[in-house]
Formats: C-alpha cells, sequence, structure tokens
C-alpha cells in the first residue's frame, strides 16, 4: 500500500483554489484576453456596417483567413474529446488530470469554428439560412453538398462534446455545492442533478461515461472527415486527393495534443497544480505528439511527392509556388515549425521535459495554422479553370478578427477555470485508490 499519498482534504483544498480564490495571474489573462476579444467585436461590426469588402478576399481568392481560421479551431477541438475518449477507454491511469483540460478545449474550440461561417457569410443576421431545413423560399437542401454535412457533422460533435464535459463534472459540482453558499450553492445544486454519490448512481455514471466515450471517437473523426470534403469534392489543383481524409483528422489530432500541451503548462504554473499536473503528464503527451509528428510529416510528404511525380500542369503550378515561389517562406516555416524542430526535441528524454514540450506545441501550433493557409490559398490564387491569377494580402479586419478568436477562445477557458475545477477531483482520487490497491512490484513497472 502507498503510504505517500495526499489526503482527501488536501485534495479538494488544491483543486478548488482556483475555483475559490482568484489570482494576479488569473485577472491578467482574463484582462488581456477580453481585449483582445473587444478587439475582435470591433472588426466584426466594422465589417457588418461597411460589407465584407473590408476583407482582402479577391476574385478569385474568396477563401483566406476565415477558412483557414475555420480549419484550423475545429481542428483544436479533437484536442479533447478525441484524446480523452481514447485515454478512457483504453484505461491509460495517467489520464486522470488530463481529461478534463483536454474536454474543455474541444467545447470552446468548437464554439469559435461553428461561429466563423456565420461570419463569413457577410450579413451574419441570415444565419438561419446556413441550417439544412425545408423551407418555404424552396431552398431545398442539396445533401450531395459537403457544406450541409458540415452542419450537421458539427452541430452533433459541439453536443455530444457538451454532454461528455458535463457528465463527468456532476461529482465535483455536488462537491462545489457542499462547500458553496448563496447563489452559487443553488447554481451547483440545480447543476449536480441532486447527486448524493450512491453506489448506483456511480454505475450509471461511469456507464454514461464510457459509453459517450465510445461514441465520440467516430463522431470527433467523422467531422474532420467532412471537413476534408469541402476541399477534396473540388477539381481545384491540390484538393482533389483521396488522401485529404486522414491527412485532415491527423493534423487535426497533432494540433490538438499541441493545443493541450500549452493549456496544461499555462494551469500547471498560474494555478500552482505542479504536484498534478507532473513531468509524466507531459513526457507521455510528448510521446503522442513525436508520433503525430512523423505521421503528419508522412502525409505532407506523400501528398507533395505524388504531385511532383504526376507533373500535372495546373497542380505542378501550386506545388513550385509552395516550395520555391511565393508561398515558399511560410512553407519552409511550416516545415520547421511542425517537424524539425519538435520531432528532435520531442525524441529525447530529457528534452522531452514540461518546457520543451512546451516549446514544441507552440512551434507545432504556429506551424498548423500555416499549413491550413498553405492549404486555402496557393491553389484559390491559380485556380484550373481560369487564367485570372491573383494574389491575397489579409487586411486588418481579418487579423484583428483572428487575434479575437484567440482571446475568445483564452477568455472562456478562463472562465471556465473559475466556475469549475479543471482536473476531476473525483476521477483523480480514483486513480489513487487504484494505484493504492497495486501491489508494489506492479506499481514501480507502471511508474517505470
Amino acid at each position: 500500500m502507498m503510504t505517500d499519498r495526499p489526503t482527501d482534504i488536501k485534495i479538494n483544498a488544491d483543486l478548488l483554489r482556483p475555483v475559490m480564490k482568484s489570482g494576479a495571474a488569473w485577472y491578467a489573462t482574463v484582462i488581456v484576453s477580453g481585449a483582445l476579444l473587444l478587439a475582435g467585436v470591433f472588426a466584426f461590426s466594422y465589417q457588418v456596417r461597411h460589407g465584407i469588402g473590408v476583407w482582402g478576399l479577391n476574385r478569385p481568392v474568396m477563401w483566406a483567413f476565415d477558412i483557414t481560421n475555420f480549419v484550423f479551431w475545429i481542428g483544436i477541438s479533437h484536442a479533447g474529446t478525441l484524446i480523452s475518449a481514447i485515454l478512457r477507454v483504453t484505461g491509460a491511469e495517467w489520464r486522470r488530470p488530463v481529461t478534463r483540460c483536454a474536454e474543455a478545449i474541444t467545447v470552446f474550440a468548437l464554439m469559435i469554428g461553428a461561429l466563423i461561417p456565420i461570419i463569413h457569410i457577410g450579413r451574419p443576421w441570415l444565419f438561419y439560412w446556413i441550417a439544412p431545413y425545408p423551407n418555404e423560399r424552396g431552398l431545398w437542401p442539396n445533401f450531395r453538398s459537403p457544406l450541409v454535412w458540415d452542419f450537421f457533422a458539427i452541430t452533433t460533435y459541439l453536443l455530444s462534446s457538451i454532454i461528455y464535459l458535463y457528465l463527468p463534472l456532476i461529482p465535483d459540482l455536488a462537491l462545489l455545492r457542499d462547500k458553496s453558499q448563496g447563489l452559487r450553492k443553488k447554481v451547483y445544486s440545480l447543476l449536480s442533478l441532486g447527486w448524493r454519490g450512491a453506489q448506483l448512481q456511480w454505475r450509471r455514471l461511469e456507464r454514461a461515461v464510457q459509453v459517450m466515450a465510445i461514441i465520440i471517437i467516430p463522431v470527433a473523426v467523422s467531422v474532420h472527415t467532412i471537413v476534408s470534403w469541402d476541399f477534396a469534392m473540388a477539381i481545384q489543383p491540390m484538393w482533389h486527393s483521396t488522401m485529404f481524409g486522414p491527412y485532415f483528422v491527423a493534423g487535426a489530432i497533432f494540433s490538438g495534443i499541441a493545443a493541450l500541451i500549452i493549456a496544461m503548462a499555462v494551469i500547471r504554473r498560474v494555478f500552482r497544480l505542479e504536484d498534478y499536473l507532473r513531468p509524466v503528464h507531459f513526457n507521455n503527451l510528448g510521446l503522442l505528439l513525436l508520433v503525430m509528428s512523423l505521421i503528419w510529416f508522412y502525409f505532407t510528404f506523400a501528398e507533395h511527392l505524388t504531385v511532383w511525380y504526376g507533373n500535372e500542369p495546373a497542380e505542378k503550378m501550386v506545388f513550385q509556388s509552395k516550395i520555391s515561389g511565393d508561398y515558399a517562406p511560410l512553407f519552409w516555416t511550416m516545415i520547421v515549425c511542425c517537424f524539425l524542430i519538435p520531432a528532435p526535441l520531442l525524441a529525447f528524454k530529457r528534452t522531452r521535459s514540461v518546457k520543451g514540450t512546451m516549446t514544441a506545441s507552440a512551434m507545432v501550433i504556429v506551424g498548423m495554422w500555416i499549413e491550413r493557409f498553405l492549404i486555402i490559398v496557393p491553389t484559390l490564387a491559380q485556380p484550373r479553370m481560369t487564367f485570372n491569377w491573383s494574389s491575397y494580402r489579409p487586411t486588418w479586419v481579418e487579423i484583428t478578427l483572428t487575434l479575437g478568436m484567440i482571446g475568445y477562445f483564452v477568455f472562456l477557458y478562463a472562465i471556465f477555470t473559475k466556475l469549475f475545477p479543471i482536473i476531476a477531483v473525483w476521477e483523480y482520487k480514483e486513480g489513487l485508490a487504484h494505484r493504492d490497491a497495486k501491489p508494489a512490484d506492479e506499481l514501480a513497472v507502471a511508474e517505470n
């Protein structure tokens, strides 16, 4: 039996401290992210007033920062639900302090991703036109279009992700209910659904969480596969590829793990949770990030190799613009950020530390945003069916909207940590109980 485990009182005090008390770092985070969010709101209001022409879009580059951000944020959403679900289904014990950090990322990233098509339509008050429903205007949905299935996939994924985040919260909501007073107590009482910790309640909760974990894996994979079809169903050069489905899913998981590592590192530092988010968690996630870096490089190499070998004129022009043309600086920056720096940094245990994994993750986030941009803009700038080639330069409105989305995400995450424990208290205690029940030799093998 383990004798050095922390007491339940200490665990409750440490993990509920961010909810009960707010430090200067938390307030600074809220202020900075709130300022970015307000800047994004101002840019959006300016766009609504003056029209979509304030963006740098032109003919034929009709997609740019907007769809880049859409694909990027939908990819980031795979951080939580997919990673958490896979670790839960496989019974990885080290996952316990990580799962809620990941699941919150999924919900907030999806909320941002779902907003972008509304912003992009130019007349956001007509957002309901996006919904594929039979209507008196005769605009029946075209179910052959992948854009229609984007609506179904993202809506389903968002609702299931909220449920998957909420279910494991219930025991911790009951704990907060018992420690709160006034309005907070009433709100937590309502959200905890009368939880009393009865044996039957625990059995039903664990079964529901397990079922949701199994369901949400194919949902998450299907979402980014459908997003890839938005491109692959066209005949534009370097889009019409059967590889795009797994390529997009691998890239989504890659960027999702990186976002999770950054979030964990910030939470660990701001809330002083070094005893709970330990180096072993960053080491294990770093190994996953290394694997995804190798997979991503394989897909990227294979995709560009077939274009080079096929030597089809329209595709070769886009290929050359990336490798040695106008977009070459961005392309090689992407390779450096997604592979040349992260892979060696994560390949060795000494550099696979908290700082090392966070550095690699920051590089991956930058590189993956560039990758989404390079998929979209070079192809549209040199289309197959017309000689009306063009170039694209973002305006201050697009840049400010992008920064506003980042601020919105950080703001939502900060508010979430103030309302709910960012590490599942009951799951952490359950993990300690499982560890205590293991024989000493089994425990030594597991920790090594």
